[in-house]
Order: C-alpha cells, then structure tokens, then sequence
C-alpha cells in the first residue's frame, strides 16, 4: 500500500505524523491540510485498535508512536487513547476517523480539513 510523503524526509514525516496524531487524540479534532489529514487517518485508526486490545504490548506500541504529552486535565495522551477514546470504539470494526474538506488555505490555496473522531 502506497503512502505520502509529503515532500519530507522519513525522520520528518514520522515526526510530523506523531504530532499530528498526539494532537488528535488530545483536542478531539485539527485542522490541517487534506493530504496530511488522509494520512493521519490511515495512522489514528490502527492506534484505535491498538487501543481497543488494551494490552500492555499494544500500549507500548502505541507509546512509540504518541508523545508524552499531557491535555488540559493532566491526562497523558497515551491514557486519554486507551481509556477514553478506543472504549467509545468497541462496537465499531473500524472507520473512527473522518475527514472533512473545508476549503483552501488563504496563502498558499492548499486544500484543507479538519480530521476528528466518529460519535
């Protein structure tokens, strides 16, 4: 399956996408443009399924991939996932994520959206 690379190196890719799925999992929803969004969303759905086995392999492997970041609450992202987000899921086999296209960017006209989690 082929991917995006988003004019970035590997390193930066994965740095970018770990920021984007970190933010994901603490605001609920970004924006961003819609490349990256598609993107994000091929990665927050496996960290969904990470989460709905609850294990301590699956949290470690989630670890590698979200940053250690807190939200307003003091939650660690990595919490927020396995405790809040992936038991919303556990009925669902898959598709936790939508994309919506908003428009372009002013500056640049680069299509954007905003990626957030299915009720």
């Amino acid at each position: 399956m082929a991917y995006s690379r988003l004019r970035r190196s590997s390193s930066q890719r994965k740095a970018l996408l770990r920021d984007l799925i970190t933010d994901l999992i603490l605001n609920g929803k970004i924006e961003t443009t819609e490349t990256k969004a598609k993107e994000l969303k091929r990665l927050a759905d496996k960290m969904v399924t990470l989460g709905k086995t609850n294990t301590l392999h699956s949290r470690r492997q989630a670890a590698t991939l979200i940053r250690f970041e807190k939200d307003n609450e003091g939650k660690y992202a990595i919490q927020k996932l396995f405790d809040e987000i992936a038991p919303k899921f556990t009925n669902r086999n898959g598709g936790y994520t939508r994309v919506i296209k908003t428009g372009f960017r002013r500056g640049d006209a680069a299509p954007m959206a905003i990626i957030e989690w299915v009720e």
